[in-house]
């Protein structure tokens, strides 16, 4: 009865309250909400991160896990490099960051990344081991995942054994045909398909001399690593065959230098096997992020297949694709 009486004595003085400047005695209500701030379950994922770089977008990527029950921790792949442990990811009231050591950047102090959880995503500041500040923006990376059987189509050659048709080179080009052969005879350009690809079968023949280094990037963002690294040497995520950074194959199954070698490389979402000179070696594994060196961080569009052309000379006799249907 009293809660009754108190509701009546309310409307009585809301219906007796003047209204001032308005044409109709109705009275508006409004509903104050208060913003809640995010929660670290938040954070915990992964995010596809694009970076404001003086008015150009450079991609990077970021994950973050719970360890125990309290704790979380984390790996990022910065433009260049490959993905890095993060050893604890500070969180409070929305916001989070982290710092970890240079690894192939410039400069001496730690790479600073402080960010917030957004209605949207994340968003945020990264310092750089040479000081310099960027603001960066974050979504969910997709999961990628294929429910249906992959049905393939045609066999497409992506060289066509006398020019570089069909690809475009970022930067000033060194790439040229000789004999049948794509050549790049000294570090300069990456090269990249015109056409853009989401799940594929990729043969590549390729010839690296002694200490060289190169790599195949699918759809333009994981990169599957050449090197010269002796057969007796550790497998490695980071050495020859590995998804650079993130998945380590079985073993090194190289020739050696100045002998032609082969990859054939089945992605279908981010499940990837390598087969290396018809030995698997990575055998359906799912591809966690972006590798350093990516064209850019939207994981869930197509992308096209680039060579590395950046670390040393390189020569590719054989390059061709069957997409999914």
């Amino acid at each position: 009865m009293r809660k009754n009486l108190l509701l009546v004595g309310l409307s009585s003085c809301i219906m007796a309250a003047p209204f001032v400047g308005m044409a109709s005695p109705a009275t508006e209500l409004k509903v104050v909400s208060t913003k809640m701030a995010a929660e670290p379950k938040d954070l915990i994922g992964r995010w596809d991160i694009t970076i404001d770089r003086e008015g150009k977008p450079a991609p990077s990527w970021l994950e973050v896990k719970l360890s125990g029950n309290r704790t979380l921790v984390g790996y990022f792949v910065g433009i260049s490099g490959s993905a890095r442990p993060v050893a604890k990811v500070n969180f409070d009231n929305g916001k989070f960051s982290f710092s970890i050591p240079p690894q192939w950047e410039r400069g001496n102090q730690d790479l600073v990344l402080e960010g917030e959880v957004t209605a949207t995503g994340i968003q945020g500041t990264i310092v750089n081991p040479e000081g310099r500040k960027y603001n960066f923006t974050g979504v969910k990376a997709p999961w990628l995942k294929r429910t249906a059987a992959t049905a393939w189509g045609k066999p497409i050659e992506l060289f066509n054994g006398k020019d570089l048709s069909g690809w475009k080179a970022l930067g000033e080009n060194q790439w040229e045909v000789k004999n049948g052969i794509l050549t790049s005879a000294r570090s300069g350009a990456n090269l990249v398909t015109e056409q853009k690809f989401t799940d594929f079968k990729l043969h590549v023949e390729f010839k690296y001399q002694k200490g060289s280094n190169s790599g195949v990037y699918l759809r333009g963002r994981y990169e599957v690593q050449i090197e010269d690294n002796p057969k007796e040497e550790h497998p490695s995520a980071h050495l020859f065959s590995g998804v650079y950074g993130f998945l380590t194959p079985s073993e090194i199954a190289a020739l050696g230098p100045d002998q032609w070698q082969s990859y054939d490389i089945t992605l279908i979402g981010r499940m990837v096997t390598v087969v290396v000179n018809g030995k698997t070696v990575i055998n359906n594994q799912e591809i966690p992020g972006i590798t350093g060196g990516a064209l850019d961080s939207n994981e869930g569009d197509p992308g096209p297949i680039y060579i590395q052309g950046d670390h040393g000379p390189i020569e590719y006799r054989k390059i061709v694709i069957t997409p999914a249907k």
